[in-house]
C-alpha cells in the first residue's frame, strides 16, 4: 500500500471516528478541501499523522472544537455579490409581499453578515416586520457571533460600498453604532431572527419557507452531499418558494433540477414550480 493509500485510509477512519464520537458527518465533503483542513489541524496540534490527530480528537473534545472552526466556512461579507442582493430586491421581494407572513432560512449563516444583509433589504422593502428569519450553522460558536450583530469597524467601508451597489436606499451608517473597534448593528434588525445550530449533512427540515439562501456553502461538498442538501431545501420550500445559491453553485445535474424554474440564472435564483 502506497503512502497516499495509507493517507486515504487514515482520512476515512478519522471521518468515521468524528461521526461516531461527535455526530458530525463530514464524509460527504469535497475531499481535497477536507484533506487540507485536516492536515492544517494536525500541524496546529503538533501531530505528524492523521491517525495521531484521530487519537487526539477522540480523547480531547477541545481539539474537536478547534477542528470544527477549521471546517466551518466563515469567508463572508455583508451584501456579498451586490448584484445578487439587487436581484432579491427586484425579483423576490415583490413576490414575498403577497404572503401575510414570510419565513426565510439562511443556511450556513456563518458569522451573520448574510443575515443582516437580508434583514436590511427586507426592512427597506417594508417586509421585515412580517418576516421570521432562521439563521443556522453547524458551528455553535459562529452562531453566537452572528447573534451579536457586530463586526470589525475596518470592514465597514467595504460593506458600505456593497450596500450601495446592491441598491441600498439609506445612509448605511444609520444601521449601526460604533463601539470602540466594532460596528454594532441595530438590534431591531435581528429581533425577528431565530439563531440555531443545524448541520446540513445530517439534520432534517424543520419548517416551510418562502425563501432559502445557502450561498457559497455547497462548493465545499461532494456531489452526493450536494444532492442531499438540495433535496432538503426542496422539501423545506413552499410551492413557488425561492432558493438562492452562490455564484459557483447550481442545480444543474441534481435530482431536483426539474422541480425548479430559473428565476435569475446569473444570480442563481430558482423558484420551486412543482
Amino acid at each position: 500500500m502506497s503512502a497516499s493509500d495509507v493517507e486515504e485510509l487514515e482520512l476515512d477512519l478519522l471521518l468515521e471516528a468524528i461521526h461516531r464520537r461527535y455526530a458530525y458527518d463530514f464524509r460527504g465533503y469535497a475531499r481535497a478541501s477536507l484533506r487540507r483542513r485536516m492536515w492544517h489541524r494536525a500541524v496546529m496540534e503538533r501531530v505528524e499523522t492523521l491517525s495521531a490527530l484521530q487519537d487526539r480528537l477522540l480523547h480531547d473534545p477541545a481539539v474537536m472544537d478547534r477542528l470544527l472552526s477549521d471546517l466551518s466556512i466563515n469567508v463572508t461579507e455583508m451584501f456579498r455579490d451586490p448584484s445578487f442582493h439587487a436581484a432579491l430586491r427586484a425579483r423576490v421581494f415583490p413576490a414575498l409581499r403577497t404572503y401575510p407572513f414570510v419565513r426565510a432560512w439562511v443556511a450556513g449563516c456563518s458569522t451573520g453578515e448574510e443575515v443582516l444583509s437580508l434583514a436590511i433589504g427586507l426592512s427597506e422593502a417594508g417586509l421585515l416586520e412580517r418576516t421570521r428569519i432562521y439563521a443556522t450553522d453547524m458551528d455553535a460558536d459562529v452562531v453566537e457571533r452572528a447573534r451579536a450583530g457586530a463586526f470589525p469597524l475596518d470592514r465597514i467601508q467595504a460593506y458600505t460600498q456593497n450596500y450601495l451597489r446592491a441598491g441600498g436606499r439609506e445612509a448605511f451608517s444609520s444601521y449601526y453604532a460604533v463601539r470602540a473597534t466594532r460596528a454594532v448593528f441595530d438590534p431591531r434588525l435581528l429581533r425577528g431572527v431565530v439563531f440555531a445550530q443545524h448541520n446540513l449533512a445530517t439534520d432534517s427540515s424543520f419548517n416551510e419557507f418562502q425563501l432559502v439562501l445557502c450561498r457559497n456553502v455547497m462548493i465545499y461538498f461532494g456531489r452526493a452531499l450536494q444532492d442531499r442538501v438540495l433535496a432538503l431545501f426542496t422539501e423545506s420550500l413552499v410551492r413557488f418558494g425561492v432558493l438562492g445559491l452562490g455564484r459557483k453553485e447550481s442545480l444543474a445535474g441534481s435530482g431536483v433540477e426539474r422541480r425548479f424554474e430559473v428565476l435569475d440564472g446569473h444570480e442563481k435564483l430558482y423558484r420551486l414550480a412543482a
